[in-house]
C-alpha cells in the first residue's frame, strides 16, 4: 500500500461495509513519496484498482466483494479505455459504478478511484 497524501484514512470499516478513500495510480518512490506509475489513464487506472485491492484484501474482503465504485477521471474521452480496464479487473463481477469528469486530480493524476464493499464477517 501506498503512503496516503493527506490526513485521511485509506480503508473504513462501518458495520458490514467498507469504504477506500480515492485511490490513485501511484507507488512508493525510493524517499517513500508516492508517484504516479505512467501518464496514461489504463496504466494509472490499474494500478489505482491495484491499490484498492490491497486495501480490501488487508480488511479481509476481495475485488468481489465490492458493491458500488466511482471513477474520477480528467478527460472522459478515455471512457472506453477506463471500461476496458476496469472489465479486466473485475472479469464477470459487476458492481455499481459512477464515472465523474472532473478538472484536475491529485499529482495532475489522470484518475481516481473509491470503493465501497461488503465485510466478509
Amino acid at each position: 500500500m501506498t503512503t496516503p497524501l493527506g490526513p485521511y484514512s485509506p480503508i473504513i470499516r462501518s458495520g458490514a461495509l467498507l469504504f477506500t478513500s480515492g485511490q490513485l495510480g501511484v507507488l512508493d518512490g525510493p524517499d517513500g513519496t508516492p508517484r504516479l506509475v505512467g501518464d496514461s489513464v489504463a496504466v494509472q487506472l490499474a494500478q489505482a484498482l491495484s491499490n484498492a485491492d490491497a486495501l480490501l484484501e488487508s480488511e479481509g474482503a476481495t475485488r468481489d466483494d465490492v458493491i458500488k465504485a466511482t471513477i474520477f477521471v480528467s478527460d472522459l474521452s478515455a471512457f472506453a479505455e477506463v471500461n476496458e480496464v476496469w472489465s479486466a479487473f473485475f472479469g464477470s463481477h459487476r458492481p455499481a459504478r459512477s464515472t465523474v469528469g472532473v478538472a484536475a486530480l491529485p499529482l495532475g493524476a489522470a484518475v481516481e478511484v473509491e470503493m465501497i464493499a461488503r465485510c466478509r464477517d
